[in-house]
C-alpha cells in the first residue's frame, strides 16, 4: 500500500486514505456477512423467536442481548473517551477524539440492528415509546435516553467535521451526560431485578459506567492501530502520546474493575445467599469458570494490565495486543453477566425431580449469525468512516 502524502492540520485538509483491493474487499465482505446476519434477523421475525432462538421461559436473555450490551457499553466508553479531549480539555486525549466519536456512533447503531431482531415487533418500541410512555419502566428510559445519546453524538460529529468545535464540546457534554445516564439506567434494568439475585443491588450500575470507561480505552487502541496499519500511515509523536495515555487510564480502569470482581465473588459466598451463591459459583468453578477466568478475568483485565504496564505504553503494537484481548474478554464479561443471573434454576431448591441447578442456553444458529452480523457491520462501519472522513484526523500524519 502507497505511504499518503502529508497534509496539514492548519489547512484544515484531513489526509486522503489510500484505497487498495484488499481494503475495498474487506468492506464488500463484512457488508457481505452484516447483510446475512439481517436475513437471519429477518427469518427470525417470520418463523418465530421461540422456532430459531434457543432462549426459553426459564432463560429469555441469550446472547442476542449479551451482545447488544456489548455494544451500547463500547459506545458509552467511546463516548466517555471522546469527551475527556474535546469537552474537558484534557489534551492528551483530542488526537483520539473524532475517531472515538465516530466509533460511538457504529457500535450503538450495530447495537441496535442487534436488538431489533431480538425484540419480537421492534417498531412498538419506536411508535409506543412517544404515544404511550411508561415513566416507571427502566426500558422504556433504557430506549429513549439512547436514542437521545444517539442523536447527540451524530450531531457533535458533524459539527467537529465542519470544524465547529465550540458546538461540538456543548453537544459532546450533553452526549456523555445522556449516554452515563442511559448506561446507569442499562445497569439498572440489571439491578433492578429483586428476582435474580445475581444481578440485584446498588452495584450495577456503577460497574457498568466504570466498565464502560474501560471498554472505550481498548476499543481505542485497538481501532487506532487498525487504522493506521491499514493505510499505511506512521503515528506522529503527539498520537503515540495520546494512545498511552489512553492505556494507562484504561489501565487504572482494569485495577479498579479487577477489585469490583473481587468483591463481587466475595459477597457471592460469604453467608451463601440464596440465587447468588450458586450464581457466584457458577463463575468460579462451575459451567460459567473458563468462560470467568480465562475471558474476563485473564484476556479482558489481567493480562491487557501486565501488557500496558509491563511496555509502559511505549509500545504500539503491544498496546493493540492489549485492546484486543480486552475487547475479546469484554464479550466473555457481557456473555456472562447475562448468562449467569439466569441459569439458577429456582425450583432447585424444593428436591423436585429432574430440576437441575443450572439451566442449560446454547445460542443457536441464527442467534451466532445475528452476532456475527452486528460485528460485521461495525467493522464495515469503521473502514467506511475511514475513507469517508479521510482518517478523522486531528493532528498530522507523516
Amino acid at each position: 500500500m502507497n505511504e499518503p502524502t502529508v497534509s496539514s492540520l492548519s489547512a484544515g485538509r484531513a489526509l486522503p486514505v489510500v484505497s487498495s483491493r484488499a481494503y475495498n474487499a474487506s468492506i464488500a465482505f463484512f457488508a457481505f456477512m452484516a447483510a446475512v446476519g439481517v436475513a437471519f434477523g429477518l427469518h427470525a421475525m417470520y418463523a418465530g423467536h421461540e422456532a430459531v432462538y434457543n432462549c426459553t421461559r426459564e432463560i429469555p436473555w441469550g446472547l442476542l442481548i449479551a451482545t447488544y450490551v456489548f455494544f451500547v457499553v463500547t459506545s458509552t466508553g467511546l463516548c466517555i473517551v471522546s469527551s475527556l479531549g474535546h469537552v474537558f480539555g484534557f489534551e492528551s486525549f483530542v488526537p483520539v477524539a473524532k475517531r472515538a466519536v465516530f466509533l460511538s456512533i457504529a457500535t450503538i447503531v450495530s447495537g441496535f440492528m442487534v436488538i431489533a431482531f431480538e425484540i419480537e415487533n421492534p417498531w412498538r418500541m419506536a411508535i409506543y415509546n412517544m404515544i404511550s410512555p411508561n415513566l416507571t419502566s427502566n426500558i422504556w428510559w433504557m430506549g429513549t435516553l439512547y436514542g437521545v445519546y444517539l442523536f447527540f453524538m451524530a450531531v457533535e460529529f458533524a459539527m467537529l467535521q465542519m470544524n465547529r468545535h465550540k458546538a461540538a464540546s456543548i453537544l459532546g457534554l450533553l452526549g456523555v451526560l445522556s449516554g452515563i445516564a442511559a448506561h446507569s439506567n442499562l445497569g439498572a434494568v440489571f439491578g433492578l431485578l429483586g428476582a435474580r439475585e445475581f444481578w440485584h443491588g446498588p452495584y450495577m450500575p456503577i460497574y457498568f459506567i466504570t466498565s464502560a470507561a474501560m471498554s472505550g480505552c481498548a476499543a481505542v487502541l485497538l481501532f487506532t492501530y487498525i487504522a493506521y496499519k491499514t493505510n499505511g500511515w506512521q503515528m506522529s509523536d503527539r498520537l503515540k502520546s495520546s494512545l498511552r495515555a489512553v492505556a494507562y487510564t484504561g489501565a487504572f480502569l482494569m485495577a479498579t474493575l479487577i477489585f469490583f470482581d473481587i468483591w463481587k465473588v466475595i459477597s457471592g459466598i460469604a453467608g451463601h445467599p440464596p440465587g447468588k451463591y450458586e450464581a457466584t459459583m457458577a463463575l468460579v468453578k462451575g459451567p460459567y469458570a473458563f468462560n470467568f477466568w480465562v475471558g474476563e478475568v485473564l484476556m479482558g483485565m489481567v493480562l491487557p494490565f501486565v501488557i500496558i504496564l509491563g511496555t509502559k505504553g511505549k509500545s504500539v503494537p503491544a498496546l493493540f495486543m492489549a485492546g484486543l484481548l480486552c475487547v475479546i474478554g469484554i464479550f466473555f464479561m457481557r456473555y456472562d453477566l447475562v448468562l449467569v443471573g439466569e441459569i439458577v434454576n429456582p425450583f432447585h431448591e424444593y428436591g423436585v425431580l429432574d430440576f437441575p441447578l443450572y439451566l442449560s442456553y446454547v445460542p443457536s444458529f441464527h442467534e451466532i449469525m445475528i452476532t456475527i452480523g452486528g460485528l460485521s457491520f461495525c467493522a464495515m462501519a469503521f473502514l467506511m468512516g475511514e475513507k469517508m472522513f479521510r482518517g478523522h484526523l486531528a493532528e498530522e500524519h507523516h
